[in-house]
């Protein structure tokens, strides 16, 4: 039986082991799971700037692991226990680097989840190899995936398109790195945490695959981003984190986020239209069998059938068929490119008899 409500830990940082937690918790209770695991990228040596200081590395030890070998087993561990909290309909996101994002994949997948898409987070503003020995490593890695291929998972395509100047977003994302003042300093002025993570990376993630008011897990929770961006975003969040240092900074971070309107947070959904066969034009005597159609240009012609068919003068099917066949192409919509004579004789799409017949559709 779980131990831990879910209700008791909304909006809240746990400072324990995640695994643990994890296990404690309701099963399928969360929505979506965000995950920056341990890299396993032990420099060894220290790394120099030319002009001999030294490049900040992740020498901390919760990412030290005796080998791969251990590293795997841990994260087998840390999956499996989020499969479990992970509703059957939500998605988990997991980032990493070279060093450990392709033995994560392969868990993945070894454990059941389906894979929605690999992200590229394109770093605008990398690091550079001051050893000039190898390429600059100018990106990271996040899986995007599903508990199975069934899912009914939340993705807002349409918002994503918005973000990105109403054009499909792709799976490259070009967003500079944690500088400035979103970057967490220690009483030293030092960084609090070598690999915060942006918070234009998080607000995307977020907005792309969740609704307002999903809870959102975050089981390597760090200096607190996901709990930064959900409260921004109207979305809850639970953090589990072991280190007690990282804790007091995110929850000061989070503590200081004013939280947002759920009026102001809106965004854009695609409204899922009534579909009509262009057979219901005929059928309801919006338009008769022998009416000529013209493309925009009158270069074209058809002529309805009793059916809801065309034909022209060389072939039949339907509108979209011969649409498509007038222009030479694959495919083509026909409620937008055919047209029809009014009285005046002037063309009128048929497209607007598909919005009048969805309106009355809509008022039934």
């Amino acid at each position: 039986m779980s131990k831990i409500k879910l209700k008791n830990i909304l909006n809240t940082i746990i400072n324990d082991d995640s695994i643990k937690i994890m296990n404690e918790m309701e099963e399928k209770s969360v929505d979506v799971i965000f995950a920056d695991p341990p890299y396993n990228m032990q420099l060894g040596d220290a790394l120099h700037r030319p002009d001999n200081s030294t490049v900040d590395g992740v020498f901390e030890e919760w990412d030290s692991f005796e080998s791969l070998q251990a590293y795997d087993e841990y994260t087998v561990k840390w999956l499996t226990a989020a499969r479990r909290v992970l509703k059957d309909d939500g998605s988990l996101w997991v980032i990493g680097s070279y060093h450990n994002i392709f033995r994560v994949g392969t868990i993945l997948q070894d454990l059941g989840f389906w894979i929605l898409n690999d992200i590229i987070w394109n770093k605008s503003n990398p690091m550079p190899n001051f050893k000039g020995t190898r390429f600059t490593n100018a990106h990271e890695t996040l899986i995007w995936a599903i508990k199975n291929p069934k899912s009914k998972y939340t993705f807002n395509y349409e918002a994503m398109k918005a973000l990105n100047e109403d054009v499909q977003m792709r799976s490259t994302w070009e967003i500079p790195i944690c500088t400035g003042k979103e970057r967490l300093k220690d009483k030293d002025g030092h960084k609090l945490h070598p690999t915060q993570k942006p918070e234009a990376l998080l607000y995307r993630v977020i907005m792309a695959s969740t609704k307002i008011g999903d809870v959102i897990l975050d089981p390597f929770f760090g200096t607190g981003t996901t709990g930064a961006v959900a409260k921004k975003l109207g979305r809850s969040f639970i953090g589990i984190e072991k280190d007690p240092v990282y804790v007091e900074g995110a929850q000061k971070r989070i503590d200081e986020i004013e939280e947002g309107k759920v009026s102001d947070l809106e965004y854009t959904v695609k409204k899922k239209q009534p579909r009509v066969p262009f057979g219901s034009v005929v059928e309801q005597g919006f338009l008769k069998p022998g009416t000529v159609l013209y493309d925009s240009s009158r270069k074209h012609q058809v002529v309805i059938r009793a059916d809801g068919t065309v034909k022209s003068s060389d072939a039949e099917g339907s509108i979209h068929q011969l649409g498509a066949a007038a222009q030479n192409a694959s495919a083509c919509n026909g409620w937008t490119y055919w047209y029809y004579e009014d009285e005046k004789k002037n063309l009128v799409s048929i497209d607007e008899i598909r919005e009048k017949i969805r309106q009355d559709m809509e008022m039934v």
